[in-house]
C-alpha cells in the first residue's frame, strides 16, 4: 500500500460515513458542524489527548478518496477531527471544549499526515472488516447503510458481503432490506430522515419492527420477501408514510412520536395495527395508550384496574393511621369508596357462579 503525505486543512470530513449518519449528519451539514459532532459526540478528544500524550501514529494512514477535486477521508474521520481541533486550537476552543494544549513540536509533525488515495469501491472490504464485525464496530444503521452502498452502487451481492464482513445472509439481508424500506418512503415524499422529532434517526425502530406481524400485516409484506429496493407494495405507501410518522413523529408539522422506546411502546403499537378501532384512534391522532387499550380484551382491563384499586386502598389504609385527622370531607370520600366497592362486589356476587354466599376474600 502506497502512502502520500498530505496537509491537514486540505482534507475533508465524509458527509456518506454510516457513523457520521448515525449521529445526525445531514447532508446540508458543513465540515464545521461535522467537527463539532465528531468531538462532542464520537470521542475525537481522546484521540486529541492520546495524540499530544504520545505524538500521531504515522503506520496508520487515513485512506482517501478524491470526488468533486476534493479529499474526502473515507476511513479516519475521528483522527481528521483530532487533527483538525489541535491545529485550530485557539479559534475552536470556545466551540470544542476541552482541547487539550498542544506543543509546538506536536503541532509541525501534524500539519501533514500519510494517507493512501482509494476509491470507495476499492475500499469497501477493509472497511467492512474493521467496522461491520472488527475491532471498531458500526451501529446497526451504520452497517445497514454500508451493506446497501456495496449493493446499489457495486453490484456486490449481499450473500458475497456477508461472506466479507462475517455476517450470515440473512443478518445481511434484513439490515438492507429494512433500510430499503426506508428509502422507499423517502423516494415516494411519506417520510424524511432529516424530519425527524426526536434526535437522531432510530433505525432500530424499523428494524425491530419489521419482524412483528402486526406492522407487517399493515404493510402488506411478508419477513421472508425478496430484499429487492422496493420491498412494500405500492399500494401500501399511505400505510408506510403512516407508520414512519408513528415511529418518528414529524418536525416540520410539529408531530411527536408515538413510540418513545422499543420496550412496551413497539410492542403495544404493533398490537394496535392488528385492531381497526386502534388503527382509527391513531389515525385520528390519539395518544398510544389510548388506542392500545382499545385493542385489550375487556376482561384483562377489568383485572388490571381492580388490582390497581386494591394496591391504592392498601396504601391509603396504612397512611390513614397517621394522616387521618377527622376531616369530614375525607370521611364522605371513604364513605363513597365503601358504596362503590360494595356496589362493585354485590354486582360480581351477582354473576358469581357459586351462587350467594359470605362474602369472598383472598
Amino acid at each position: 500500500m502506497k502512502f502520500v503525505s498530505e496537509k491537514v486543512k486540505d482534507l475533508h470530513f465524509d458527509l456518506q460515513n454510516p457513523r457520521l449518519v448515525e449521529c445526525g449528519i445531514k447532508t446540508t451539514d458543513g465540515q464545521d458542524e461535522i467537527l463539532e459532532i465528531l468531538w462532542k459526540a464520537m470521542d475525537a478528544k481522546e484521540i486529541a489527548m492520546s495524540i499530544v500524550a504520545n505524538g500521531y501514529f504515522q503506520n496508520d494512514p487515513l485512506i482517501v478518496a478524491e470526488e468533486s477535486g476534493q479529499k474526502i477521508v473515507i476511513e479516519g474521520n475521528r483522527r481528521l477531527a483530532a487533527l483538525k481541533a489541535l491545529l485550530n486550537r485557539d479559534a475552536l476552543l470556545k466551540k470544542l471544549p476541552g482541547i487539550p494544549e498542544v506543543t509546538p513540536e506536536i503541532l509541525a509533525g501534524i500539519k501533514e499526515v500519510p494517507v493512501t488515495i482509494q476509491s470507495r469501491e476499492d475500499s469497501w472490504k477493509f472497511l467492512g472488516f474493521k467496522h461491520v464485525n472488527g475491532p471498531a464496530k458500526w451501529g446497526s444503521y451504520a452497517k445497514a447503510r454500508y451493506i446497501a452502498k456495496v449493493k446499489n452502487d457495486y453490484g456486490v451481492s449481499l450473500d458475497q458481503i456477508g461472506k466479507q464482513i462475517g455476517d450470515t445472509h440473512r443478518t445481511v439481508e434484513k439490515l438492507y432490506r429494512r433500510l430499503m424500506v426506508i428509502e422507499q418512503a423517502e423516494q415516494h415524499g411519506v417520510f424524511s430522515r432529516e424530519d425527524v422529532k426526536r434526535g437522531a434517526f432510530a433505525f432500530s425502530h424499523i428494524y425491530t419492527g419489521l419482524q412483528r406481524e402486526g406492522i407487517q400485516s399493515f404493510l402488506g409484506i411478508q419477513d421472508g420477501i425478496a430484499s429487492d429496493q422496493a420491498p412494500i407494495p405500492e399500494d401500501k405507501i399511505k400505510e408506510l408514510g403512516e407508520l414512519c410518522r408513528w415511529l418518528y413523529g414529524s418536525k416540520k408539522d410539529e408531530v411527536d412520536p408515538v413510540v418513545l422506546s422499543q420496550n412496551p411502546h413497539l410492542k403495544q403499537l404493533d398490537r394496535v395495527l392488528q385492531n381497526r378501532e386502534g388503527i382509527s384512534a391513531l389515525r385520528a391522532n390519539r395518544p398510544l395508550e389510548e388506542a392500545f387499550e382499545q385493542t385489550r380484551p375487556s376482561g384483562e382491563i377489568f383485572e388490571e384496574e381492580l388490582l390497581a384499586v386494591k394496591r391504592s386502598l392498601m396504601k391509603a389504609k396504612s397512611l390513614s393511621v397517621i394522616a387521618f385527622k377527622g376531616e369530614t370531607d375525607l370521611l364522605k370520600i371513604a364513605g363513597t369508596v365503601a358504596e362503590l366497592a360494595d356496589a362493585l362486589y354485590n354486582e360480581m356476587e351477582r354473576k358469581y357462579s357459586g351462587g350467594k354466599k359470605t362474602r369472598i376474600t383472598e
